[in-house]
């Protein structure tokens, strides 16, 4: 069967202004076709323009120049409104710290994003909480919870409105060995679960080799 296209970036360009007379240009003509159902790894070294990319894709920051096709639509053809729409309808984003709101207990964070979206929804968030092992931390606030623990309610977060496509920036970075295999497992029955798409920049060669494919990117460009 046909994998049904998710996503379509073409020549995206995006440059940064550092002094008066300085561009410092990250990426320099991206290419790339994401397919529904997949878990894709970006990789490479530091500065090679994988953050800048994930970025564009969750519309935290438009492009220079350049195309996304999201299912069809001209992303970046909407305006800022609609786009805020759109990124809190359609897109989930982990990062490596968590960056949960610490005085928020776990459930209360994951119930964040159902606000912002109107459709605030306790049995919902309930739920991803127990997908995630953590009912039994439901109540307590950031400082009272692993790291690893609190990763989970991040992932949770991520998913709690359904998106069509999540994007995560290091989600292993700041966990210890047997917690970072956790969180890896945990992503790969979520797919299995709801068929959401995954887009994850990582360092964790293991995690790489573990997704359907793996895209590198040098210099600012895809290889």
């Amino acid at each position: 069967m046909e994998k049904e296209l998710l996503l379509e970036v073409s020549d995206i360009q995006k440059s940064y202004q550092i002094t008066k007379q300085n561009n410092l240009r990250v990426l320099k003509g991206v290419h790339l076709k994401i397919y529904a159902g997949e878990i894709v790894a970006i990789v490479g070294k530091s500065g090679a323009g994988k953050s800048t990319l994930l970025h564009i894709l969750g519309t935290l920051d438009r492009p220079d120049s350049g195309k996304y096709i999201f299912r069809g639509s001209d992303v970046f053809s909407y305006s800022d409104k609609q786009l805020a729409d759109f990124r809190s309808k359609k897109i989930g984003f982990i990062f490596q710290f968590h960056h949960l709101l610490p005085e928020f207990t776990a459930q209360e964070n994951v119930l964040i994003p159902t606000m912002i979206a109107g459709k605030k929804n306790v049995v919902e968030v309930n739920r991803i909480l127990e997908d995630v092992g953590i009912t039994d931390r439901a109540h307590h606030k950031p400082s009272e919870i692993s790291g690893g623990e609190a990763q989970r309610v991040a992932i949770a977060r991520a998913l709690v409105n359904s998106p069509d496509l999540i994007l995560a920036d290091e989600p292993t970075g700041n966990l210890d060995t047997e917690n970072a295999d956790a969180v890896i497992n945990l992503i790969f029955s979520l797919r299995e679960k709801y068929n959401q798409t995954y887009l994850i920049v990582t360092h964790n060669e293991e995690f790489a080799q573990r997704c359907d494919r793996i895209i590198k990117i040098s210099d600012g460009i895809i290889i």
